[in-house]
């Protein structure tokens, strides 16, 4: 089938992985099941036979697959899915039909609220359709309502589709004075309804390449007889599901109020419009001198330029805040974070799912609305990813919604990965953040490449944050057991960093990625930090800084006999004064019996480097080392097979894994199998066959 499986996968059956991306391929239509007389038979289902060893799905582009899952044939196939499926994939999604989507939803339904998937993750889609990926959220949170005209669910059952609430769903659907229905399917449906009305409307009368517009947006909301105060307080009878159109015959909104009867016999029917396409994302056709608009040949070819143009980069800088405009002018007189929208009683919730991951989709305003006001009440979720999506200042209504989250009864929220090109907040303070709103946190890992405004308080239009998110007061105790931070570059504050250190009493593991500090005086102070506050810590990684000037700070680290793993990845130890350093940190590696772990990989240790710290393994150490990384340290097969006499000589028995990775170990191949041979008799040795002749010319040049 030509797959071969990821290098980070391990793969515990090959027999399973194996039947897992057969039943892929037969479902997308990569392997013809007609040319083998074995797979055609009648009597024999591939996709049935195959579905009971399937764990991760994957789904990708136009949502193929989904429609021929909820097919009649294929309903034991669904079955199947339902009890074996916990990881579901989107990949690379395009624009997509409402019958693609209808089946979407229905294969949500099944695999999420009645099935067992407890993981949803979305990667690299350039351009999110809106209705998409609201039904995709909505779903994923547990929230189901049938589709006009589909069929209803036979697992839910009369019983079940008629029931009322539980206590547990009613404390978090409703209020405790009025009704309360979860705020994305509110947000989704004004925004949806308004956005197909003013899309059918452009249709009718201009190019496809029109651009709704903002100004077209609320016109359509006036001619529609839409107010938008009242659409804020609707009956709790009335309800819209994300991403789905009304039924001709019902109103696309209804108030309590007597004056809302005029505006809505005022109103067309639905039926009048004309049926809009799927939802694009369409260029302008004024404000750019030389615009053009182009007639296209057909609806493949217009999603493939739109496709092609758009994921180019070809838009303007204000084209996502317009549509964020709208529905923050529809939700007007709500709260920042949209929380305590009116909510439905018509809506159902099942069970959710636990992890969540986004990786490269950027999210809009109303996209980022929808997923604040789903995370609010999301109690199930553990596990939240969101990497590269483009937050901006919606970072602010992501932690407003976390906070609530964090009050919720049974709130389970214990891992969030953050990363993004850019942050409103300076990493530390959005660290600070993110710790006081959810104190019960166990793992945090955040990341920010560029710097924010605020690290430059010079630069114009700079404004603060919301005064509730930054504070000078302390942070409370919190849970915290592992805590990663891949900073932009620019020196750090020390004593921030500390703030946040003191307060993680139970952190276990520390990762500092290109981290700069303003003298080795405020490295030295996080050290003493670590050693006063964090007695459980046990791993403490650093990545891409210079330590050269903090030699004396990397002793003290090495005498600390708490922690098991220590590394220094790209750090330049030894640029200064390697005669007189090596020494003194093999003589405190030496009287550390703690120490379980040693990674020093990109740090041009060589061969005299390597020699030196064979010692750590004498007769007279008390080390306890069994785990050394020495990767891309410009070490020669000759210092490597010296390395391995002085082993055999001092009769050390195996001591772990020794990793050389990236070492010019290809320059006397004779001699580096000599020395991996002598190795493998006291450690297990992993390495590869790189040719260092192509990196020469880069080492030469940083050197």
């Amino acid at each position: 089938m030509k797959t071969r499986p990821s290098g980070l996968e391990s793969v515990t059956c090959w027999r399973a992985k194996f039947m897992e991306a057969f039943f892929s391929h037969v479902l997308r239509g990569t392997i013809d099941v007609s040319s083998d007389k074995r797979l055609c038979d009648q009597r024999f289902s591939p996709l049935l036979h195959s579905s009971r060893h399937v764990r991760q799905l994957t789904i990708c582009n136009m949502l193929q697959g989904a429609t021929e899952l909820v097919a009649e044939p294929n309903r034991r196939v669904l079955e199947t899915l339902a009890s074996s499926l916990h990881t579901l994939k989107f990949r690379h999604l395009l624009f997509s039909d409402v019958a693609a989507q209808q089946s979407l939803r229905q294969l949500l339904h099944q695999l999420i609220h009645h099935g067992v998937v407890n993981q949803v993750s979305l990667y690299s889609w350039p351009v999110p359709e809106s209705a998409l990926f609201i039904l995709i959220l909505t779903m994923s949170a547990g929230f189901w309502q049938p589709g006009p005209g589909g069929p209803p669910c036979r697992l839910c059952g009369e019983a079940s589709r008629g029931r009322a609430p539980s206590r547990e769903e009613s404390s978090l659907l409703l209020g405790s004075r009025r009704p309360r229905r979860d705020a994305a399917e509110r947000c989704a449906a004004a925004l949806m309804a308004s956005r197909r009305k003013s899309e059918a409307k452009q249709m009718a009368r201009a190019p496809p390449t029109t651009r709704v517009t903002r100004r077209s947006t609320q016109e359509s909301l006036r001619a529609g007889g839409i107010d938008r105060k009242r659409e804020l307080h609707p009956p709790a009878t009335s309800h819209e599901g994300p991403g789905t159109r009304q039924p001709p015959s019902a109103p696309a909104t209804s108030s309590a109020s007597p004056s809302s009867s005029t505006s809505a016999s005022k109103r067309a029917p639905a039926s009048s419009a004309p049926q809009p396409k799927p939802l694009k994302r369409f260029k302008r056709a004024t404000g750019k001198k030389g615009a053009r608009t182009r007639q296209g040949s057909g609806a493949e070819s217009e999603d493939l330029y739109d496709f092609v143009f758009i994921v180019a980069g070809e838009k303007e800088d204000g084209e996502e805040m317009e549509i964020g405009e709208v529905a923050c002018s529809a939700l007007d007189g709500s709260d920042p974070s949209c929380l305590g929208l009116p909510a439905l009683e018509a809506s159902q919730r099942f069970r959710s799912i636990s992890t969540l991951e986004l990786f490269t989709v950027p999210l809009s305003t109303e996209a980022a609305l929808t997923l604040c006001h789903l995370l609010s009440s999301w109690v199930s979720l553990e596990s939240l990813t969101l990497s590269y999506n483009g937050l901006g200042s919606n970072i602010f209504r992501l932690l407003d919604s976390l906070r609530a989250l964090s009050g919720q009864a049974g709130c389970r929220l214990r891992a969030l990965h953050l990363s993004d090109l850019f942050s409103p907040l300076p990493i530390l303070e959005l660290t600070r953040a993110i710790v006081r709103a959810l104190p019960l946190l166990r793992v945090l890992s955040i990341r920010v490449d560029h710097p924010s405004q605020r690290d430059n308080p010079a630069a114009p239009g700079n404004a603060g944050p919301p005064s509730h998110i930054i504070g000078d007061e302390e942070i409370p105790e919190n849970c915290l057991e592992q805590l990663e931070m891949g900073f932009p570059r620019g020196a750090q504050s020390a004593p921030l960093l500390c703030s946040v250190l003191k307060a993680s009493g139970s952190l276990q593991q520390l990762s500092l990625d290109s981290t700069t500090f303003a003298s080795p005086q405020d490295f030295g102070l996080v050290l003493q930090t670590l050693k006063e506050y964090n007695l459980a810590l046990k791993r403490l990684s650093f990545h891409d800084m210079n330590l050269a000037d903090c030699q004396s700070e990397v002793l003290f680290l090495l005498q600390n006999l708490t922690l098991q793993e220590i590394t220094f990845s790209f750090c330049r130890l030894f640029e200064k004064r390697p005669a007189q350093f090596l020494p003194e940190m093999v003589a405190a590696m030496k009287g550390n019996s703690t120490l379980k772990g040693l990674r020093l990989p990109g740090n041009r240790l060589g061969n005299a480097g390597l020699l030196a710290l064979a010692d750590v393994f004498s007769e007279d150490s008390s080390s306890s080392l069994c785990q050394l990384d020495i990767s891309s340290n410009c070490i020669k097969p000759d210092g490597l097979l010296e390395f391995a006499k002085r082993l055999e000589r001092w009769g050390r028995g195996a001591f772990g894994h020794l990793r050389l990775f990236q070492n010019w170990l290809d320059q006397d191949a004779v001699t580096a199998r000599e020395a991996i041979r002598r190795l493998r008799a006291t450690c297990h040795v992993v390495s590869d066959s790189w040719d260092s002749s192509q990196a020469f010319a880069d080492y030469v040049s940083t050197m």
